[in-house]
Parts: structure tokens; sequence; C-alpha cells
């Protein structure tokens, strides 16, 4: 033990001189393809939406369909609306979606699921309020499957004493 730690500042030197140096991690450079779309996939509960976004005048298309003739609810419109509220975009990006699988409201989950991933590829600097936003994470809640001897999931059959 050549260089032996016997003060505070000693070991505080020892540990700044052994600690390794760490890199910071490279930027985000936007993901687009020869059109200049970003795609994503969206999910929630059973439905699965398949999202490319580019540049444009705010015009969203659902199989084909424009959103309000496929979410006829405003509620379901609200939704798919809010990453680019957020993100402070309305009305810059086009959207295509396709999406399959479960009802109206998981869809429509699933397309603001792929919306605010393909967001965040387009340009990476929309990830931080997108992620404190809650709109990157796949929501993993899906429908509990019905065991046997069980009415549903968990509800019983009424009880019969006689």
């Amino acid at each position: 033990m050549a260089d032996e730690i016997k003060s505070l500042d000693d070991l505080k030197s020892a540990v700044t001189a052994a600690a390794p140096v760490v890199a910071e991690a490279a930027p985000r450079t936007p993901q687009r393809d020869k059109q200049g779309r970003s795609y994503a996939t969206g999910k929630r509960k059973d439905a699965v939406a398949r999202v490319w976004i580019k540049p444009g005048s705010g015009k969203v298309t659902v199989n084909g369909k424009e959103m309000a003739v496929y979410f006829a609810r405003p509620v379901l419109q609200m939704i798919l609306r809010q990453p680019f509220t957020i993100a402070n975009v309305e009305g810059q990006f086009d959207v295509v979606a396709t999406v399959a699988g479960g009802g109206l409201s998981g869809q429509a989950g699933a397309v603001k699921h792929g919306i605010s991933k393909a967001l965040q590829l387009y340009e990476p600097g929309l990830r931080g309020a997108l992620k404190a936003a809650g709109f990157l994470t796949r929501d993993s809640r899906v429908v509990e499957r019905k065991k046997y001897g069980k009415a549903k999931a968990r509800r019983s059959f009424q009880f019969s004493k006689r």
C-alpha cells in the first residue's frame, strides 16, 4: 500500500482519479424513409396500429377514412389529437394509419401511441414532452381471461342455499 488514504480529501481525490470517464450519449437522429415519413407501431388492448406521419396540413386518415368518419365520437378524436397538442405541432403533420383488432376505444389508443412514437422518431426534440405526458409508454392493461368454474374472470355463480 504505497499511497495510503488518511483523510476524506485523500479518499475523494482517489475516487475521482479512479472514476471512468463516461461519454455522453450521442444525440438522437431523426428516422425518416425516402418519402420523408416516420413509421411507428402503436398498441392498446387487442388493437395494433401502423402509423406513418409526414409534414402536411394536419389531415388524419385511418383505414382509408377521415378521422371524423372512422372515429365518430368526439372523445376518440380528442385522444388522437393529444400528442400533437402536447408537442405544439397541431396541423403540421399528415397521418396515415391502419389499425386492426379490438374495439374503437382500443384502436384510438393504439393510433395515439403510434402517433406519439412516430413524432419522436421524426423530431427527437419532442421526446421529452411526449415522454413526460406518458404517451410513449404502452398501456399494457388487457382484459383478463375467463376461468373455468366462474361466471366471468372473477365473478362466481350465484350461491343458492336451497
